[in-house]
């Protein structure tokens, strides 16, 4: 009995408290508050109702706001008239599973199964399919994550107990009048008819909605939708790092520097600041094809490259995708190379050094430049290396946050695999010298 108990206790650590730790305390995977300078998002959950959604409509039309609705299956396959005036009126609706039962005490199929089953509700009436889910109760279990890969996981910054209504008018009001501040997304409820709800409590939520509204106007607030608070909190999250990513980044480089030291780098000066520093190295893993028939081989000296970091980091900030980065990244390698050629051959062991290799994640349009890309082998060297250039790419390129925007997004798992650059000397020194 005590085994079953201990495995029952890990199995749902992992199940479920990891998941919502994970989601409401670090926000992995979800969205729950905007980093904006004059917007709030309001949204509501597990309606549409038949009396109570037309009313906030209403009152939504009247203070000219915008709104994310997060429906519960059962209730729009009733009320599709709802939905579509949603739509019409400028409104976002987000899926709320099919029934409002947590994730928690549903299997993983069962979830998967309530969200697309809302979301053809939604597809029939308005024509288009939700890029949006909130779980109910924000609870999410371990494979929510792999469920929704076509999804944006919405949480929220403030919610006030408005499915109760024990919760007055006048209780809420002074609870909502405390986040009239941009940023903030409201988790309000425009219908009572889930359990444990009250089937007449939004009537409290609608007297105590239009304070806040009057409060937020008066502010120059505007309510916006959660995509509009997405994009705007996104790009400026494109303009400024924050604190914590400036510690980090300078913990990060002052390792670099010692590194530097240790290891003997050597920056091939082409400015005022170097791009690329190499040290010589004797190759001594398996033969490895390079330009023109050669190979390097065992025992074979050769030239290991490293980016200064700090530069691309400054490349990175400045860039809008990965794609651009690498174009820059060949372009700043492109101008090094006719330098590190001439530091090679002033080596006093110039005529020993076979090639010049390097390994990044950064490696596309590479073979442009002359480089022959290999594969690493499989290993603990190439594990080690793709969980240090991972980590590496995170501290030092800005936060992107791949939100779904209508269509699935998969990543190129080819293009994040390290790759090692191999060049030979004498295709380096014919072409760039």
């Amino acid at each position: 009995m005590e085994n079953l108990l201990t495995l029952g206790f890990y199995f749902m650590t992992l199940y479920a408290f990891i998941p919502g730790l994970l989601s409401r305390v670090f926000g992995y995977r979800v969205f729950k508050r905007g980093t904006v300078k004059q917007e709030v998002a309001l949204t509501f959950d597990d309606g549409p109702d038949p009396i109570y959604t037309a009313k906030l409509l209403d009152l939504l039309q009247k203070y000219n706001a915008k709104a994310t609705f997060f429906v519960v299956g059962v209730h729009a396959e009733k009320h599709p008239e709802l939905l579509l005036r949603m739509k019409n009126e400028g409104h976002v609706i987000g899926v709320h599973n099919y029934v409002h039962k947590t994730n928690w005490l549903m299997r993983p199929k069962t979830v998967k199964k309530h969200i697309q089953m809302t979301n053809d509700i939604i597809e029939k009436v308005t024509g288009e399919r939700s890029i949006y889910y909130r779980p109910p109760w924000g609870i999410m279990n371990l494979f929510d994550y792999r469920n929704v890969t076509q999804l944006n996981i919405i949480l929220w910054s403030a919610l006030f107990g408005d499915w109760s209504e024990k919760m007055t008018a006048d209780k809420l009001k002074q609870r909502m009048l405390k986040k009239v501040n941009a940023g903030e997304v409201l988790l309000l409820h425009d219908c009572g008819r889930t359990l444990g709800a009250d089937v007449d409590a939004p009537r409290n939520m609608l007297i105590a909605l239009e304070a806040y509204l009057k409060a937020a106007t008066a502010k120059g607030l505007n309510m916006v939708t959660i995509d509009q608070m997405i994009k705007l909190t996104d790009k400026k999250s494109e303009t400024k790092r924050s604190f914590g990513k400036r510690v980090m980044i300078k913990l990060w480089l002052g390792w670099e520097f010692l590194f530097h030291k240790v290891m003997r780098l050597k920056p091939v000066t082409t400015g005022e600041k170097p791009f690329l520093y190499y040290r010589l190295l004797t190759h001594k893993g398996k033969d490895l094809a390079m330009n023109d028939g050669q190979a390097l081989r065992r025992g074979d000296m050769f030239a290991e490259l490293h980016f200064d970091n700090h530069k691309l980091s400054e490349l990175a900030f400045v860039s809008k995708n990965p794609l651009v980065v690498a174009v820059k990244v060949i372009r700043e390698v492109e101008a090094a190379l006719p330098t590190l050629a001439e530091m090679l051959l002033a080596e006093s062991k110039a005529a020993q050094i076979k090639g010049i290799q390097g390994i990044t994640m950064i490696n596309r349009g590479a073979d442009k430049l002359g480089f022959v890309i290999h594969d690493l082998p499989e290993g603990l060297f190439k594990r080690s290396t793709k969980l240090y250039l991972s980590l590496l790419m995170k501290v030092l390129t800005p936060p992107t946050r791949k939100w779904v925007t209508g269509k699935a997004e998969v990543a190129s798992k080819k293009a994040e695999e390290p790759k090692i650059l191999l060049m030979s000397t004498q295709h380096l020194n014919d072409r760039f010298k």
